[in-house]
């Protein structure tokens, strides 16, 4: 053994993984939107690690992050399968971002509760190239290589689901301004103001409610401002009466929390451009809702 050569390998494998965590969990949540399918994934890495013949590798992070990014496109094809038979609309599950707001990238960006959802109509590979590129910023070369195709293919990649973004997605506006049109959006939304909710709303703004078939949840997207505002007052009266409402923050934006009798009831948020609110995701679905409560602390 040469000096200064680590004299337990396995610790240095740990330190090497330890350190590199946070990035895998960011990596596969961003490509999966689950943080259970996330978790997994990061487990079956390690797993991986641990068999690996460490000596051949010269950046242990690098290598971590490709391991990461295969097993979560793999994971994420067969996931869209088990999606096709999921019962009403699907959304991410949230994740608390209080503490690593950017949850181990570079950039905040493919975070958002709304860009991971329209993510999801991206293929996996295409969704993966974006992922690394735009949220933790990796060379184009190196993407290439991490998602084995040729760095011209890789610039494609990136280039196509932006395009989809950027048709999906109005101008953005800014945190302050999002928490506001929150606000008066709730405050509306438990009074059934038909003429406040016009204002706040865009045009062809949808309602997505993940229930996962419990009762009572919407199983088909609400469409159109005029639809939105109606199903919002109707169920006013009957929902917010008997709730409690906590200002959180899940995705790195605002989001409010609401209870029954002290149990979570669903995670709001929106999603705001400056044309006003183009989304609005309602999380009712308990196995996506409950860790989220637990990670709050509450």
């Amino acid at each position: 053994m040469h000096a200064g050569a680590p004299r337990d390998p396995l610790a240095q494998a740990t330190r090497d993984f330890v350190s590199a965590r946070p990035r895998l969990f960011g990596v596969a949540y961003r490509i999966l939107g689950s943080a259970a399918e996330a978790e997994d994934v990061v487990q079956e890495t390690w797993l991986r690690w641990q068999s690996t013949d460490r000596t051949k590798v010269q950046e242990p992070t690098a290598f971590l992050a490709t391991v990461t990014t295969r097993l979560a496109i793999n994971l994420a094809q067969s996931a869209r399968v088990r999606r096709e038979t999921y019962v009403g609309p699907w959304l991410p599950e949230p994740v608390d971002t209080r503490q690593d707001p950017q949850l181990g990238a570079e950039r905040a960006e493919a975070l958002e509760t709304a860009v991971l959802l329209l993510l999801e109509k991206l293929n996996p590979v295409e969704r993966a190239a974006y992922v690394l590129r735009e949220a933790f910023d990796y060379p184009y070369g190196l993407v290439a290589g991490m998602l084995e195709t040729s760095e011209a293919n890789a610039r494609q990649l990136v280039s196509r689901a932006r395009k989809h973004l950027a048709t999906e997605r109005r101008e953005r506006v800014s945190p302050a301004a999002h928490r506001r049109l929150l606000e008066v959006f709730l405050s509306a939304a438990q009074t059934g103001d038909l003429s406040t909710l016009e204002e706040v709303l865009t045009a062809d703004v949808v309602s997505y409610t993940d229930g996962g078939g419990i009762r009572g949840a919407s199983r088909i997207p609400v469409v159109g401002r005029t639809h939105v505002t109606r199903y919002l007052a109707a169920f006013a009266p009957r929902f917010w009466p008997s709730t409690d409402v906590r200002w959180v923050e899940a995705n790195g934006r605002p989001a409010v929390l609401v209870s029954s009798e002290g149990n979570a009831v669903t995670l709001l948020s929106v999603d705001v451009s400056t044309e006003g609110i183009d989304r609005i995701m309602w999380v009712m679905n308990p196995e996506k809702l409950s860790p989220y409560v637990a990670a709050l602390g509450t």
